[in-house]
């Protein structure tokens, strides 16, 4: 049994548990029903781990030092209900051991339970059978443990297996999860987070969720209707405090026009989670406790919409025409979490999982323009392949429906951002368009077998750069390739580089992209963002 373990150990663990979650992302979206049947816990779990990995690839050995870096990350990156409440454990856990060199089973003990504190201190109404619940289970068995074996390793095992068996618990203790049939989502996540963790410090590979197994283990998002969402826009962002104002006074505000509220008081800074109808509201009574940052409002009635199109069986959702609540929306088609989550952010109301290798089919873009709440719908391909597919939906959807040409991630972007509703659709599709042509995209991937492509033979395993859909170079070695392409955009002189990359890589490996531009553009301003597409190691956009 490990002992004790340092703060060198703690970050791989974590970052063990962050990947681990990263793995079962989807099958935990699909346990989505509670609090708001928007299936997005996965998600939301994911990239808060991944915010505060970033920050410990050089970890300490000062265990205390490390979990302080990892708290705050995970506030800074907190993401929707169950992102917020994983931030508030780790925030009572650091705080439980800052002091501590290493870290004991008597130190984890007593760690969990000030994070199960912290977490019910900061949400005006905790919910049982929740990740709230089976938290609080195993840091009740954990102290328990340590009082029969300080080890590290044993107290860990033990707390895991009381959070599996209080997580089979979840969907008789809560009305909504009994509806459903399933477990809790978020108390999922937690489970696949202290897994991850243990099989880090026994060198072994982490277990990754599968939609298997004797219980129900997807919900039916059909069963829920809009109107079972009462507050409808998850609004979240993080106030950067320059006043003394006392933030009970926001938080009572807020309980009183929206509910799933944590409102975590900070030093620094204060973070607000919220559901509520009014966004704008929430947003003018926080601004007088100082700059606002890291806004994000989701529609969450368009999320369980788009979620009902995902889950339909065998594939093929039922058809739901969405009465036009508004002129203007979006349908954007594209891969990985981090670039869907730019395209909401730009307005796009729903998101169809595609792009290279995966390309959706007519009836996937039909059934997305039905579930758009508008009058009239652009679609977004963002690959040249789909295209075609997006220009049928034209003739088939009783909406208007203006397909552009986009064949890059990129180029959906810069349309995006151009939109003008005060425009009509023909006048807009002509801007969109003119803004998409002065986009150069370049993007990096790999070979996974020898081929031809563009007359230059291809080996298996080599880097791949392509410049507009056309390839400029391959070879063996990955930083050739990256400097070849980064020398090849340095050539249109951009103002403005934005650098996606892609699942598997590294923040350390991402920001030397990103160097590599900017040392090349001094006068662009360089951008990076954790794309987390697949296929594609690095997508980067120059105008």
């Amino acid at each position: 049994m490990v002992l004790h373990i340092d703060g060198i150990q703690f970050a791989k663990m974590f970052a063990s548990a962050a990947a681990a979650i990263e793995a079962s992302r989807q099958p935990i979206n699909e346990l989505n029903v509670f609090p708001v049947p928007d299936g997005d816990t996965g998600t939301n779990m994911s990239l808060t781990m991944a915010a505060a990995v970033s920050g410990l690839e050089k970890p300490e050995a000062h265990i205390g030092t490390v979990a302080g870096l990892a708290a705050e990350g995970l506030l800074r990156g907190a993401r929707g209900n169950s992102g917020v409440i994983l931030s508030l454990l780790f925030r009572g856990i650091a705080k439980s051991v800052r002091d501590l060199s290493t870290l004991t089973g008597t130190g984890l003990a007593a760690a969990l339970a000030e994070g199960v504190e912290a977490a019910y201190r900061a949400i005006m109404k905790p919910a049982e059978g929740t990740i709230l619940t089976v938290s609080k289970k195993a840091a009740k068995r954990a102290q328990a443990a340590a009082a029969a074996d300080t080890s590290f390793e044993f107290v860990l095992q033990e707390a895991l297996e009381a959070a599996e068996t209080a997580l089979e618990e979840t969907v008789r203790q809560n009305p909504v999860l009994a509806k459903a049939g399933v477990i809790d989502a978020g108390g999922k996540g937690f489970c696949i987070i202290l897994d991850g963790m243990l099989c880090a410090l026994r060198g072994k590979p982490f277990t990754v969720m599968t939609l298997e197994g004797v219980r129900r283990e997807r919900a039916d998002f059909s069963e829920y209707s809009d109107e079972d969402i009462l507050f409808g826009y998850c609004t979240e962002f993080i106030i950067l405090r320059d006043s003394d104002r006392d933030a009970r006074k926001l938080n009572a505000f807020l309980g009183s026009i929206g509910d799933s509220l944590v409102l975590v008081d900070d030093e620094k800074y204060i973070k607000v989670h919220v559901h509520t109808n009014n966004p704008g509201a929430v947003l003018e009574e926080a601004l007088p406790y100082g700059q606002l940052s890291a806004v994000k409002i989701e529609n969450m009635r368009e999320q369980h919409s788009q979620k009902v199109i995902e889950n339909a069986p065998e594939g093929k959702p039922a058809r739901k025409a969405a009465e036009p609540t508004r002129r203007f929306g979006f349908v954007a088609v594209c891969s990985g979490d981090g670039i869907a989550g730019v395209f909401r952010d730009l307005g796009a109301d729903n998101i169809i999982s595609g792009g290279q290798t995966m390309n959706p089919s007519t009836d996937d873009i039909l059934r997305a323009v039905d579930a758009t709440p508008s009058e009239v719908v652009f679609v977004l391909p963002n690959n040249k392949n789909i295209i075609m597919a997006a220009e049928q939906c034209v003739a088939l959807s009783p909406k208007e429906v203006v397909v552009l040409p986009t064949r890059s991630i990129p180029q959906g972007m810069s349309a995006m951002l151009v939109f003008d509703p005060t425009l009509e659709p023909e006048q807009n599709r002509e801007e969109m368009l003119a803004a998409v042509s002065g986009v150069t995209t370049g993007s990096v991937t790999y070979a996974a077998r020898d081929s031809e492509y563009d007359g230059q033979s291809i080996h298996q395993g080599d880097h791949m750069a392509l410049l507009n859909d056309r390839l400029l170079f391959t070879h063996s070695d990955a930083a050739f390739v990256y400097d070849r392409l980064a020398e090849e955009i340095t050539k249109i002189a951009p103002l403005f580089i934005t650098v996606f990359y892609g699942e598997g890589v590294s923040i350390g490996d991402a920001r030397d992209m990103a160097e590599r531009f900017q040392s090349r553009c001094a006068g662009a301003e360089v951008t990076l963002v954790n794309g987390g597409q697949p296929v594609y190691s690095y997508l980067v956009s120059a105008e």
